[in-house]
């Protein structure tokens, strides 16, 4: 079974390893994602990147779809071949955290594919 570090960027960093905490427990028979690190602000992607070297990248809801390509670029930057999934904006708060959780795992498949980067 393939594992996955993720980094999340949320402003919240608490519900992110809870919402993240929920994904992997749903998906453990499928995939083993460790929520390496959560990034505060658009400021901390690089520098968590760079320390975390992450198979993956979430980007929060609460991000607009300009700031989440502006992550996604800096991730892209930061670390070849990156996996990248801008959650959309507005989800959270107009169908809470289990809209979250669910579009998460149902779009895992197309994420993370077969394999990965760092071959863990």
């Amino acid at each position: 079974m393939s594992i996955f570090r993720l980094v999340t960027v949320n402003t919240t960093p608490e519900r992110a390893k809870r919402l993240i905490g929920r994904v992997a427990e749903g998906v453990k028979d499928r995939y083993t994602i460790v929520h390496a690190a959560n990034a505060d602000n658009i400021d901390d992607v690089k520098p968590t990147l760079e320390r975390e070297q992450p198979d993956v990248l979430f980007t929060a809801s609460m991000w607009t779809p300009e700031q989440a390509q502006e992550i996604v670029t800096i991730a892209k930057q930061t670390v070849p071949g990156i996996k990248t999934f801008s959650i959309p904006y507005g989800l959270h708060n107009e169908r809470g955290p289990d809209a979250i959780v669910e579009f998460i795992t149902e779009n895992l498949p197309n994420i993370l594919g077969p394999g990965t980067r760092s071959g863990l």
